[in-house]
């Protein structure tokens, strides 16, 4: 089986993909990935084939980037869904990508929802698709909301009917990682008729590398993270700091990850109870945890529900970080803290009463426990293959699948 793995340039929407891919990999399948020629970097140490497309031209980006600060948090985000990634990004990626299908021919497209030239290209080729989530169902379908006009320019543009897209978005199967428990929690539109595949990701197994020392080894561990974007966002650069200086004086050890991209000696004098590194193995990190201070994300909020430990949430800059927060709270595995400013500052408020109560550390449990008896990854594979309509025997023998519309 031919596999197609299409993303966003942004690897917190790759990631997700990567699991499944090594997956399908690892059973004998081809697998080869599709991303804006910048991602190139970020391909080439995961090993698969590349086949490139154009990124965003800058001078359409950019006009629609300076507007946001103008705008409310939801707005802004609304923006970057429909005009960047509904349609300059889609507009961009969709020749390379078709010409990439039609000389490669793959049986399957694997894609994250932001990126949209693929399920474009998959409609116009007959293809089979598969969508993987990056977040909670509640925030696929409100991407799916703000698409609804991009896709009509994009459906005319493929040279496909203008409600076409609209169609094979709303029917698209789904694999996740997030449980039912979490994905129902808190939200009153959620229904189970589409078709969603769960399995849980399994994080690496943990480094050799012990956790460094510093403060008393006594005090609760709290883990501050926001992620590998935050750090390369001006407006948002003072966070770090803001965590620092609202930990400093509670009866915690804390270790903060800033980045790659962040200068550590530029944030100032680190107080005694804290530790700042660049990165650390989060699996390793989340083993000792007793708390996570994190901003939304999907990388850092799953991991620490899938590990069993409480969360306190503060969305800085995307929706999907607010509909992550509103889950974790929803589910009683933490507490959200509303978008703003100050979001970071209000959350350090909010750890040493998440430590006292205990029934956040059993809630996040329960919902570990829920994810834990999802299947593995490797079992993403056998499905993959029958939305592929590709059987187990015809795989041995080596026959492709059906041939696909012109």
């Amino acid at each position: 089986m031919r596999i197609l793995v299409s993303t966003t340039a942004n690897v917190g929407h790759f990631e997700p993909l990567l699991g499944i891919a090594r997956a399908c990999r690892d059973a004998g399948h081809e697998v080869r990935v599709a991303a804006p020629r910048s991602f190139d970097a970020t391909v080439a140490r995961t090993d698969f084939p590349f086949h490139p497309f154009d990124d965003a031209p800058p001078e359409l980006i950019g006009p629609v980037m300076s507007r946001l600060p103008e705008l409310s948090f939801e707005e802004a985000n609304a923006t970057v869904v429909r005009e960047v990634f509904g349609r300059i990004d889609a507009q961009a990626a969709l020749p390379a990508l078709a010409a990439a299908v039609e000389a490669w021919r793959p049986d399957v497209i694997v894609r994250e929802p932001a990126e949209l030239g693929s399920l474009a290209v998959a409609e116009r080729a007959g293809i089979p698709q598969v969508q993987v989530a990056i977040g909670m169902a509640e925030m696929v379908r409100l991407f799916a909301e703000q698409l609804v006009e991009p896709l009509t320019d994009l459906a005319k543009m493929a040279g496909l009917p203008d409600d076409s897209l609209k169609r094979a978005l709303a029917g698209v199967p789904t694999l996740s990682s997030v449980p039912e428990v979490l994905d129902r929690a808190g939200d009153v539109a959620f229904s189970d008729d589409a078709v969603t595949y769960r399995f849980r990701e399994d994080p690496p197994a943990p480094a050799a590398t012990p956790l460094p020392q510093w403060g008393d080894p006594g005090l609760p561990l709290v883990y501050v993270t926001f992620g590998s974007v935050t750090g390369s966002l001006p407006p948002f650069a003072g966070v770090f700091r803001q965590a620092l200086d609202g930990l400093a004086d509670l009866p915690v050890r804390v270790l903060m990850t800033v980045g790659r991209q962040v200068s550590i000696t530029d944030l100032g004098p680190v107080p005694a109870n804290a530790r700042v590194e660049p990165w650390w193995p989060q699996t390793d990190v989340l083993a000792e945890a007793a708390l996570v201070l994190g901003h939304g994300g999907y990388g850092t909020t799953m991991g620490a529900i899938t590990a069993g430990v409480p969360q306190v949430v503060a969305p800085i800059f995307t929706t999907d970080q607010a509909v992550n927060a509103r889950h974790i709270a929803a589910v009683g595995a933490g507490r959200a803290v509303s978008p703003g400013p100050d979001v970071v500052v209000r959350a350090c408020q909010e750890v040493q009463s998440v430590l006292e109560d205990p029934s956040y550390r059993h809630r996040a449990a329960v919902v570990a426990a829920a994810i834990a008896a999802l299947p593995s990854t490797a079992d993403t594979v056998a499905v993959i293959r029958r939305i592929a309509g590709i059987t187990t025997s015809r795989v041995r023998a080596g026959i492709p699948a059906r041939p696909h519309a012109q």
